[in-house]
């Protein structure tokens, strides 16, 4: 199974499969990592799944959509490689990938 390394704003480092079909952040929900909280659910209504994501994995996944790039302008301290874990669909391409969060998903 694919692995997702997450890494948060302290460089605490947390392992977890993430099967393929599911997203970024309902592995880290599953797995009880704690710094994404996914309160909507995936559904794009918040911003509390909120994670970077490394040059070197931007090309392989897909762009933002429009509604993602608006809900990422609502996050705390927003960069150029933020991304809505709830839009990144585990592959096996992605398998090791590896996603920093931010200090306050508030």
């Amino acid at each position: 199974m694919p692995k997702v390394i997450y890494i948060d704003a302290n460089g605490g480092e947390f392992e977890a499969d993430v099967p393929v079909g599911q997203n970024l952040m309902e592995g880290a929900v599953d797995n009880m990592i704690d710094g994404i909280l996914g309160e909507c659910g995936g559904v794009m209504s918040c911003a509390t799944c909120h994670v970077y994501v490394p040059t070197e994995w931007q090309d392989k996944i897909p762009p933002a959509s429009e509604r993602e790039e608006d809900m990422l302008d609502m996050a705390v301290e927003p960069q150029d490689n933020s991304r809505l874990s709830c839009q990144i669909e585990m592959t096996e391409e992605l398998d090791g990938i590896t996603v920093y969060m931010p200090r306050s998903q508030f």
